[in-house]
């Protein structure tokens, strides 16, 4: 039985996570923001709860909270196998490599590991996925952030390959804050 809405705003409540700031929000409300977005793009549930706790574990640039990676079995029985590892690869991906596998035009990709220096190849629906969450992630935040230039070659290439409501998406937060798509 998939977990229901409340079950996962509980785990952040319950993990101490719920009330840290991010982006000039807390980070739930960041978290809650890029499910319904992602939710809007068409995505499917688990890929929404992956992008919910799509950066529980910390990542290059959050480290405000981080839940400990042994406890990454309690939050797989709790979202799913597909959702506990898209969100994973989020948190502990390497972004210089995770930005060059997003140039690739055919797989395998290759992303690194910062937590273990391992090197994980990803299906093609995989990278799209991740593609997704980072992309989603970063257009729900950017607005406030208002660091329109932080890799966004990187960004840029991601609405591209994805096409769609990902592009639509990217060029309407750009445009909407005067900067360039």
């Amino acid at each position: 039985m998939p977990p229901t809405f409340k079950q996962l705003t509980d785990f952040f409540l319950t993990v101490g996570a719920a009330q840290v700031a991010h982006t000039e929000k807390t980070y739930l409300a960041h978290a809650i923001g890029v499910y319904q977005d992602l939710k809007s793009w068409g995505a499917d549930e688990e890929l929404c709860r992956a992008a919910m706790f799509h950066s529980i574990y910390g990542t290059e640039r959050f480290q405000r909270f981080a839940l400990p990676v042994e406890r990454r079995p309690e939050l797989r029985d709790l979202i799913g196998p597909r959702a506990e590892r898209l969100a994973y690869l989020n948190c502990a991906m390497d972004r210089a490599s995770f930005d060059r596998a997003v140039f690739q035009a055919v797989g395998p990709y290759e992303i690194t590991d910062r937590l273990t220096g391992e090197v994980h190849a990803l299906s093609h629906t995989e990278m799209d996925d991740l593609c997704r969450i980072h992309l989603c992630d970063w257009l729900e935040q950017v607005p406030r952030s208002k660091h329109w230039d932080y890799r966004r070659a990187a960004y840029r290439q991601m609405a591209t390959r994805l096409g769609g409501v990902a592009e639509e998406a990217y060029r309407r937060v750009f445009s909407a804050a005067g900067q360039p798509a």
